[in-house]
């Protein structure tokens, strides 16, 4: 071989091993597998991927068996972003239940059995945990994704959930560097910007991300976010400054850095995904997440070439993409060769999930069994992180303990007098999710309260409109466990 095929044949590995792709369906394409042999180091599964623990498991094992120390990532946070329970609800609360429990052994417990579940799929790269501190109530993408609002709560938790997760011997990968909770712009739609001093982002956004680090988290997910006090011009995941400059040489991370998925409308629709990885990769990022929409072998194949045509034109150093490279291929060792830590004895762990929402619940007013509920759902659209395939709501719950339940679900647009000519004579139970940030449901709320004074609200996102109703129950999430425990207080249980 002569030194430049040897060093085209570097080259084209390298820049195949700084990808996180997706794909389609439940079992990996003849293109993917192709590609790992070539030198595709890391996988990204979404819920299209999943069917059950069972197919996971299969696909896992398909995968390793071309390339042993693959990373095989997944976007399973718990409570309401679940890939792995996507078409039932996940098991497990999120962050901002774990948060309003405020006991960080039980958070740690939490992630640790979550993290086991994904080790036992062969699951070994976790797109989480959120450290990101909601400090706007009115964020349209994070909100129950934190621990909350508080600096030094959201730290704690930050760091006890990368613990947990890290133990059973799955890689945290905390997000979204420098923090992406004062924010009232999705980043899947358009480019957000945080307008603070860097004294504020010191001591608010920074300050997780710290203590992540110090729990040795083993990748950080940088965000589509534009951050004038630390670089004017370009958003964090293109930033050398936030990059390299903050997260490397001030804060003295030395794991892995991961993009937020390039095809999001923040990067794909200013700078595109070939010039954006490039850039990102040429600020210090050592992984390109692409696929949660773009899932094909030519997207990889454009990116690869993109790298490596950077490369040979000067605008990317080949040491910078060897050297993310090589942080890639040694997550990939870490996770081969880590061995979960023993789960402690009665640790509960089978239930842990629904121990926490329990937990978690808050009730205002004083609760009483309600024997003929109709439960009317207020749906709002659901953001892209979350999803609209994953059920959510008390209905399902609510009617394996209360046989006769009745209920439906109500968009935008629909009125009180609608949801109480069906609801008749029954109790109605109104659920709803970030009302305050729905003007519609609050007045649809008012009504029904107004209207019925028996009816039962249920606030399964960020409890912050003024409690209603009869009694009110905030769950703090909207799993299905959280779902689970709001039933057993509607019914007495």
């Amino acid at each position: 071989m002569t030194v430049l095929a040897h060093r085209t044949d570097t080259l084209t590995r390298d820049a195949l091993a700084v990808l996180q792709p997706g794909f389609e369906g439940t079992t990996a394409p003849a293109w993917l597998l192709r590609q790992v042999r070539e030198g595709l180091t890391a996988v990204g599964l979404f819920g299209r991927n999943i069917a059950s623990p069972e197919q996971l498991a299969a696909l896992t094992a398909q995968l390793r068996a071309e390339r042993e120390d693959v990373l095989v990532a997944i976007d399973e946070e718990g409570g309401d972003v679940t890939r792995l329970e996507v078409r039932g609800g996940s098991s497990f609360p999120g962050n901002l239940a774990l948060g309003a429990v405020d006991d960080t052994d039980l958070t740690r417990a939490v992630a640790r059995e979550l993290g086991r579940r994904l080790a036992e799929c062969g699951v070994n790269l976790n797109w989480a945990p959120s450290a990101d501190v909601n400090s706007n109530p009115d964020n349209p993408v994070i909100g129950v994704r934190s621990f909350g609002a508080d600096t030094h709560l959201a730290a704690r938790h930050t760091a006890a959930y990368v613990e947990g997760l890290q133990a059973a011997g799955v890689a945290a990968c905390t997000k979204h560097f420098p923090g992406h909770g004062d924010t009232n712009v999705d980043s899947h739609h358009a480019l957000p910007r945080i307008d603070v001093d860097l004294d504020v982002l010191q001591a608010r956004e920074l300050v997780p991300f710290k203590a992540a680090i110090e729990a040795g988290t083993k990748a950080v997910m940088s965000a589509h976010i534009l951050v004038p006090a630390l670089d004017p011009t370009r958003p964090a995941t293109l930033s050398p400054q936030i990059l390299t400059g903050l997260l490397r040489k001030e804060l003295g991370y030395e794991g892995l850095i991961v993009t937020d998925g390039m095809e999001m409308n923040a990067i794909a629709g200013t700078y595109g995904i070939e010039r954006g990885s490039v850039l990102a990769i040429a600020a210090g990022a050592d992984a390109i997440c692409v696929g949660g929409g773009l899932a094909d072998e030519a997207t990889v194949l454009r990116l690869r070439d993109a790298l490596v045509a950077a490369v040979r034109e000067g605008a990317l150093p080949e040491e910078r993409l060897a050297e993310a490279a090589a942080r890639v291929r040694a997550l990939a060792e870490w996770t081969r060769g880590s061995r979960p830590d023993a789960q402690p004895e009665g640790s509960g762990a089978s239930g842990i999930g629904l121990e926490a929402a329990r937990r978690a619940v808050v009730v205002t007013g004083t609760a009483a069994p309600v024997t003929e509920p109709y439960v009317a759902t207020l749906a709002p659209v659901a953001n892209i992180a979350v999803g609209d395939e994953t059920p959510w709501g008390v209905a399902g719950e609510l009617a394996a303990l209360v046989p006769g339940t009745e209920a439906a679900v109500y968009a935008q647009g629909a009125s009180a007098g609608e949801i109480l000519a069906a609801a008749g004579e029954r109790t109605v139970v109104a659920v709803v999710r970030d009302a305050h940030r729905h003007p519609w449901m609050v007045a649809a709320v008012n009504a029904l309260v107004a209207a019925r004074p028996d009816t039962v609200v249920v606030e399964m996102g960020l409890p912050r409109a003024e409690p209603r109703g009869a009694f009110h129950v905030a769950t703090h999430g909207a799993s299905r466990v959280c779902g689970r425990a709001a039933a057993e207080v509607i019914a007495g249980r």
